[in-house]
């Protein structure tokens, strides 16, 4: 990258690319690295920047992940958050002791004047704490820059190494100044310049991309999502008609999705754009099976069975394209470091599935996979598609398969992608879209009495799930106005073929999740 650099060392914090995504919003370039990476290949690469990210461990844990102190000797301007304030501490001679009274949520700290991370911040200020170490002696050369009730060093700095530390976390919302602190370090300690720009992104990449591929043919496997489709947006503008996006529908999209899909990518990019509707082959694929897990094995497999299938057809001898964005490529801090396992599988993504044997492409390109999905729609927006096709609500790779609880049929997927039909349109009407991040309609196996006119039913209920986040880390119930889901539930039980109750999930994650499976 010709960029400046910002390396984030990931010490296993679930934050860590909550910090990436802070910075390149400064308009700094970032990427996020083990704790295990070498020195020497962190020297290599040639930082502006360095940030410890938190973690969930203590530093004076000899199982815990640790640092060589010579890496507070290259030069580097180094801001350890949490965790990774802690270990500079601890790394240079200071101690870091258990707590008597642990710090958790917002905390009002006042921090002294004087620090260049502190320009422009309040004396008093909120911060989000969450720790329950503290550092009771810092190194030789080192001052405290702020401090809480409960924590006498909040922050401290050796500004002539250009080592600062912070006990709290500026990269969350709830940080009131957190994102002008992680500014004042990038810009008025390691001199950024805010050089990553999306306008130099999208010139750089459509250079790059008509280099790496020449007079070769490129095949994508477009599933209709912000990802694949703003993939498909630069490669078209790259090579144009030496790109084939495969359009796999498996019958499980939202209702008129594959249309929709098929309309912008054939009016709107100048490529080759191959249909390919085959419903009835997943739903036999997925009779009687009711296991979420294997219902996304099976989706997953299914879709790059057709996909191959149709890669033979039109030959493997140029490139496989795929929308990989950076945090699907990330390698996490949290696994197999001494006394821990490897981090637990929660669902199964759906492009992990290898090539077949008989398909050999010159190579894979990935040209999105250096960016996070707000990047990745700023790039959409930037290439002209569609609002609604850029800032489509995230979606399950599988599809309404996992937003149907049980087995999947024909019927049910009717019956779904009316009610979720229904729900959006209501949403959208009642003037609140932009206020949540994610809502739509799950079809649970489960039935319920009713009455419509003078009969008894016995049919269908459906819940609606909305939320608000700002990183989909946690997430909260959206508090949707009565009138609004008086509205939803009406249409839905009047207009919707077998369904005759409506509920309304009212859980956050945690302890739930955003989705049901």
């Amino acid at each position: 990258m010709s960029n400046q650099l910002c390396i984030v060392l990931d010490f296993g914090g679930q934050y860590n690319q909550l910090i990436a995504r802070r910075v390149r919003e400064c308009g700094v370039y970032c990427e996020i690295k083990r704790f295990d990476t070498p020195i020497s290949e962190l020297k290599a690469l040639e930082p502006t920047a360095i940030i410890f990210t938190g973690g969930p461990n203590s530093v004076y844990d000899p199982s815990s992940p640790h640092i060589s102190e010579e890496i507070f000797s290259l030069g580097v301007p180094i801001l350890g958050i949490c965790y990774g304030c802690q270990l500079m501490a601890y790394t240079l001679g200071g101690k870091v002791e258990s707590c008597e009274k642990s710090e958790y949520g917002k905390i009002e700290i006042s921090q002294s004047g004087g620090s260049l991370i502190f320009n422009d911040v309040p004396e008093k200020n909120v911060v989000w704490m969450s720790h329950t170490d503290f550092v009771s002696s810092l190194p030789d050369g080192f001052r405290v820059t702020a401090k809480s009730d409960d924590c006498p060093c909040a922050a401290f700095e050796a500004p002539e190494r250009k080592l600062y530390a912070v006990q709290f976390h500026p990269e969350v919302t709830h940080s009131e100044y957190g994102k002008q602190i992680l500014h004042n370090f990038l810009y008025n300690v390691c001199g950024c310049t805010g050089d990553w720009v999306m306008d130099d992104f999208i010139e750089n990449t459509v250079a790059k991309l008509r280099e790496q591929i020449g007079d070769k043919k490129v095949i994508l496997g477009l599933s209709g999502g912000v990802d694949s489709s703003v993939a498909a947006g630069l490669l078209s503008r790259a090579v144009g008609k030496q790109l084939t996006c495969v359009f796999v529908d498996q019958g499980l999209m939202r209702k008129d999705e594959g249309d929709f899909v098929e309309e912008t990518f054939t009016k709107l990019f100048d490529m080759n754009f191959v249909r390919v509707n085959c419903k009835d082959r997943f739903l036999s694929a997925l009779r009687g099976v009711t296991d979420p897990e294997q219902k996304r094995k099976i989706i997953g497999t299914e879709f790059y069975n057709v996909f191959w299938d149709k890669v033979r057809e039109q030959g493997s001898d140029g490139f496989f394209a795929q929308g990989t964005i950076y945090p699907d490529r990330i390698e996490s801090g949290k696994g197999n470091q001494a006394g821990q396992g490897s981090t637990a599988v929660i669902k199964t993504h759906h492009n992990m599935v290898e090539k077949p044997d008989d398909i050999n492409f010159a190579g894979t390109i990935e040209p999105l996979g250096d960016l996070f999905k707000d990047e990745v729609r700023q790039v959409g927006e930037k290439l002209g598609i569609p609002h609604d096709l850029v800032w489509r609500q995230p979606f399950p790779g599988p599809g309404l398969g996992v937003r149907i609880i049980g087995e999947i049929t024909e019927e049910k997927i009717k019956i779904l992608q009316e009610a979720d039909a229904v729900f959006r349109d209501e949403i959208r009407k009642s003037g609140i879209e932009s206020q949540l991040k994610q809502f739509f309609a799950v079809l649970p196996d489960v039935r319920t009495v009713g009455v419509m006119g003078d009969h008894r039913t016995y049919d269908h209920l459906i819940a609606i799930r909305a939320v608000t986040t700002d990183d989909f880390m946690t997430a909260d119930w959206a508090r949707i106005p009565y009138d609004v889901l008086a509205k939803v539930s009406n249409r839905l039980c009047n207009e919707v073929e077998h369904v005759n109750r409506v509920v309304y999930d009212i859980t956050s994650k945690p302890p739930g999740t955003v989705e049901w499976e």
